[in-house]
């Protein structure tokens, strides 16, 4: 798992990578994957939200996939020539999850790494546009981040 990511702290850049090892070992992926994930304010990622999805506000997270990944696909069916196969892009708005985090009660770091685990589930075909999308997403976020001790504080 190779995590690329712009101004984040090391413990959070660290908790990250470890969230994302156990998602994908949680999806019994063993391949080589890479991931960037890039740390901005509202005013680029409301831009980025309007430009690639026509809404113009700000938003917590978004995902930009490389691949058209469905959940259960076999991820080494997507690789090239290349050793590691890359998902694609996270960019998430650390006001954004600044607030939320106080919203909800818990820790900054908490917030960001739900965000970061958020956006790697979407480059991996999940999605909570139904009910049972959702919660099977969401339980699934649950899994991984208390398999990863990153608990609501």
């Amino acid at each position: 798992m190779n995590l690329y990511t712009n101004k984040v702290g090391l413990i959070a850049k660290h908790k990250i990578k470890r969230i994302y090892e156990i998602a994908l070992e949680e999806l019994d992926c063993r391949e080589l994957v890479g991931v960037c994930v890039s740390f901005v304010g509202e005013e680029e990622i409301r831009e980025l939200n309007n430009k690639h999805r026509n809404v113009d506000r700000v938003t917590d997270v978004l995902s930009f996939p490389m691949l058209e990944i469905k959940p259960g696909d076999d991820i080494k069916d997507f690789r090239e020539e290349q050793e590691e196969i890359f998902l694609g892009d996270i960019v998430i708005c650390t006001k954004r999850a600044k607030e939320q985090a106080k919203e909800y009660g818990h820790s900054y770091n908490r917030e960001l790494c739900f965000l970061a685990l958020h956006g790697l589930l979407h480059l991996l075909g999940y999605d909570h546009m139904t009910e049972t999308d959702e919660k099977e997403m969401m339980g699934l976020a649950e899994r991984i981040l208390e398999r990863a001790k990153v608990r609501r504080k």
